[in-house]
């Protein structure tokens, strides 16, 4: 029985694959790279994400000094969350979008512009030689416009399953918005932080956690391996009911023992949920097993989040990197790898160097979450960021390296 199962689902999953994947589109005559928005996306992030952590570096210890928009703390947690983050996540959308619904892909010359926009946003922050009110108008513009995309997309398919990713996405912008608001005045930006790292959280938990039992499922399936996981089921969406009643009650109370209790149960949930799809059994297949992995930083930094809160062991400061270093960075490598290679008709196994990439960017969050926190920073301190920093970006300037010729070149299946 449990073998018939395997058959039909490894069956249904190659005529899914390939009826789906792909939509069939009028050809596209353009430069390969402006063919779907993973390619400039996630080359540009990977680039700007390896230069942005090194510099911060070396700005925490005093190497270099430079004017940015905001003050190097408020710059980097920016950069991170408006700047890095949302150039994936349009990756991803720009390149899932199409398949969700049916239509055309952004790409071309509108792809281009929205690449250009995202990166006028980067250098404006940096350099705000056109003033601090434009630089800002810029780079919210990117957002904006990319939540707008996607409801366009979702209401011109009628695809309104997908109308959590339009509301998230709306968020997002909205809380880059606040931040902005909150940075020109010299207010605290506790506020949009919190908004913006509940929202990747969220996201994180929908996306992340669709992903990865599904791929599981595919290769446990194709391989004849039982039993199956479920996909969907009453735990996961308890879960995620759990998780944003967790978040929600930390943004409103942010020191209250209720929204450190609630962001604990929120957190053995999701690793309840990460256990139910044994993800163990796809260790041969790291292109898999590390989507896993991801998610399992996320249950993490909602634990840590939440003992912190209480006091229990932990700082916000390395429950926060749980999320940004931890499941930000291995989640969205994992989704940038396998993109990248089954969208330019490679096949979907990870070779050394993308084993290599895996493990540099967990090193690299294990040691920014081992830094000791001190008001005055030591010489070990600095030593464990600046290890970190390179573990961290060694993983993204190898992904430029290994996949940057993939998705500069066209297709191999076209």
């Amino acid at each position: 029985m449990a073998s018939k199962e395997i058959q039909m689902v490894g069956q249904s999953a190659a005529v899914e694959q390939q009826d789906h994947d792909e939509p069939t589109f009028p050809r596209y005559t353009g430069p390969a790279f402006l063919s779907y928005g993973f390619r400039p996306f996630f080359l540009g992030a990977a680039v700007f994400t390896s230069l942005a952590v090194l510099t911060w570096v070396a700005l925490f210890v005093g190497r270099v000094s430079v004017d940015f928009l905001y003050p190097p703390r408020e710059w980097h947690v920016h950069e991170m969350l408006f700047g890095y983050l949302p150039a994936l996540i349009a990756g991803f959308l720009l390149t899932a979008m199409p398949n969700w619904t049916d239509r055309m892909p952004l790409r071309g010359a509108p792809l281009l512009l929205l690449f250009l926009l995202w990166l006028g946003g980067r250098l404006l922050m940096a350099f705000p030689w056109a003033g601090a009110t434009t630089a800002a108008v810029v780079d919210e513009a990117f957002l904006i416009l990319l939540a707008t995309y996607v409801w366009r997309e979702i209401m011109a398919a009628g695809s309104w399953d997908r109308a959590p990713i339009g509301i998230l996405v709306s968020l997002y912008a909205v809380t880059n918005i606040l931040f902005h608001l909150s940075a020109l005045r010299g207010a605290p930006t506790d506020l949009p932080e919190r908004l913006a790292l509940s929202v990747m959280t969220l996201m994180l938990t929908v996306i992340g956690g669709r992903l990865a039992p599904t791929f599981a499922r595919e290769y446990l399936a194709d391989r004849k391996i039982a039993p199956l996981p479920v996909v969907f089921s009453p735990v996961d969406g308890v879960a995620i009911a759990l998780v944003l009643v967790g978040v929600a009650t930390w943004i409103i109370e942010p020191e209250t023992v209720w929204a450190g209790v609630m962001l604990i149960v929120a957190g053995v949930a999701s690793l309840v949920r990460l256990l139910r799809w044994g993800g163990w059994r796809t260790w041969r297949e790291p292109l898999v097993l590390i989507l896993h992995i991801g998610y399992g930083w996320v249950g993490l930094f909602l634990v840590a989040l939440g003992a912190s809160i209480l006091e229990i062991g932990f700082t916000p400061e390395n429950a926060v990197h749980l999320l940004t270093t931890g499941a930000m960075g291995t989640m969205t490598l994992a989704v940038m790898t396998r993109a990248s290679l089954g969208h330019t008709g490679r096949s979907r196994h990870a070779d050394r160097l993308t084993v290599v990439m895996y493990l540099l960017v967990n090193i690299g969050a294990l040691l920014r979450i081992l830094a000791p926190n001190a008001e005055t920073p030591t010489a070990l301190t600095h030593a464990i960021l600046g290890l970190s920093a390179l573990g961290w970006c060694g993983a993204y300037l190898l992904f430029a390296f290994v996949y940057g010729p993939f998705l500069l070149r066209p297709s191999l299946d076209e």
